[in-house]
């Protein structure tokens, strides 16, 4: 796996890991932006990583363009070296698929789908080879999601699935975006899954909505008082399919600001998942469910 290294105008040095989305190239990505975070480079002020690259932002001023190049190329080659490991949270999300909100607003757009005859996750499932929604639920839910980044709204994950390459659920986004999303919609798009944050414009398929607050500026949310954002990239989520009645019960102990979600803290080798991708997983469900 070979890097790209390109400047963005005078403050930016922009680096693409892999030119296609892998747990590999993620993994290359977080040990990259860490380290560089670790070494407090005099003139970088903002670090971004995403899905397969990452951006630094720096001051010229403080630091030449040329001098940092270089120091970034020297620092993969230390941090490609190091053992893929992370101590990480799993996290159960509680989705209620096909909710009336996402019902209503994708028949608002039909127009702008591949198939308008179908709903959302009725054209995924026919697509991705399953006879049924409820066994494309299964799928969705059933595995764990790995949150590779986090961004374009505040807030928002992007997921990335933890099984085998043909087993990974892809879907293309609206012929054309919508003008309206609700929020904490479960969403998605070609071979991520999301949850977008805050209403809004879409353009990714719709399965459902969360209950639980990912996003909270005034920080009044109980597990959000310490930061508005509540997922970072390293984190793995458990879909966990509700019905009506849990949601309102989920909705009533938000409301009241006393909902938890169910976190777990965890171990993750890549090394482990390559060998055993589905004793990988099952072993991470149960440390998610145990007292």
């Amino acid at each position: 796996m070979t890097s790209r290294y390109t400047f963005g105008g005078d403050e930016h040095i922009f680096v693409e890991v892999s030119e296609e989305m892998s747990l590999e190239a993620f993994f290359t990505t977080l040990s990259m932006t860490n380290a560089v975070r670790d070494a407090k480079i005099d003139g970088i002020t903002e670090i971004c990583p995403a899905n397969a690259s990452f951006q630094i932002k720096f001051d010229p001023d403080v630091i030449h363009p040329d001098t940092l190049m270089a120091r970034l190329k020297e620092m993969e080659t230390t941090a490609s070296l190091a053992e893929p490991v992370l101590t990480t949270r799993i996290i159960e999300i509680p989705v209620l698929y096909q909710d009336p909100w996402t019902h209503e607003t994708l028949m608002r757009f039909r127009e702008r789908h591949q198939d308008p005859g179908a709903t959302d996750i009725e054209y995924a499932a026919r697509i991705n080879g399953y006879d049924s929604v409820e066994d494309f639920i299964a799928a969705h839910s059933g595995s764990p999601w790995f949150v590779s980044m986090v961004g374009f709204v505040s807030g928002l994950p992007f997921l990335y699935q933890m099984v085998d390459r043909d087993r990974q659920i892809q879907v293309p986004k609206y012929l054309r975006p919508r003008t309206d999303t609700p929020k904490l919609t479960v969403g998605y798009g070609g071979c991520f899954s999301c949850i977008y944050s805050v209403r809004g414009a879409g353009g990714y398929q719709m399965f459902g909505v969360t209950p639980m607050p990912i996003y909270d500026p005034e920080q009044k949310t109980g597990y959000l008082k310490d930061f508005m954002v509540f997922f970072k990239p390293g984190d793995i989520v458990k879909w966990k399919p509700i019905d009506r009645a849990e949601y309102d019960r989920c909705i009533a102990a938000v409301e009241a600001n006393t909902y938890e979600p169910r976190i777990r803290e965890v171990v993750f080798s890549l090394e482990d998942f390559n060998k055993d991708i589905d004793g990988t997983n099952a072993r991470l469900e149960e440390m998610l469910n145990a007292d």
